[in-house]
């Protein structure tokens, strides 16, 4: 069985079914004649932007949607205690232990902005791709953390 299959069987047992988990879904896959690992079966979760979330009705498997996207923001803009630039970089200062999910955050937007990121335990270093872009990246930077 190919992927996207695999994946479009998912989408279709997510929709139709109160599914808990991974390993209920691997289950009900596997009833259905697929079979997959549970390591692929996670991957596949992570690709079609599966989370669990509590409902109503429990825990459930749910597809992330816009508002997700919009609570994380919010986490990341909490997190997040300053943003100040020099002449060659940015540097993002966050709550204690929480650098490394800024950083992440940063990175998932694949700007051409950003050349790359450092994270330490409360501190972000933002590389741009150009130095004359600092006061365009700062502003991208600000935009996103932005909850409105």
């Amino acid at each position: 069985m190919n992927k996207h299959t695999r994946q479009q069987r998912i989408r279709e047992i997510i929709q139709q079914e109160g599914v808990g988990n991974q390993h209920d879904l691997l289950r009900l896959l596997r009833e259905s004649g697929i079979k997959v690992a549970q390591a692929t079966l996670s991957r596949d979760c992570a690709e079609l932007g599966i989370v669990r979330s509590k409902t109503h009705a429990g825990y459930r498997l749910l597809f992330g949607d816009e508002s997700t996207g919009r609570i994380i923001k919010g986490l990341v803009g909490m997190e997040v205690t300053s943003v100040a630039s020099n002449e060659t970089s940015v540097i993002v200062r966050t709550l204690p232990g929480r650098a490394h999910g800024v950083g992440s955050w940063l990175d998932q937007f694949r700007s051409p902005l950003i050349l790359g990121t450092i994270a330490g335990d409360d501190t972000v270093l933002v590389i741009p791709d150009s130095v004359e872009n600092i006061s365009v990246l700062m502003s991208y930077i600000q935009k996103n953390l932005s909850t409105n």
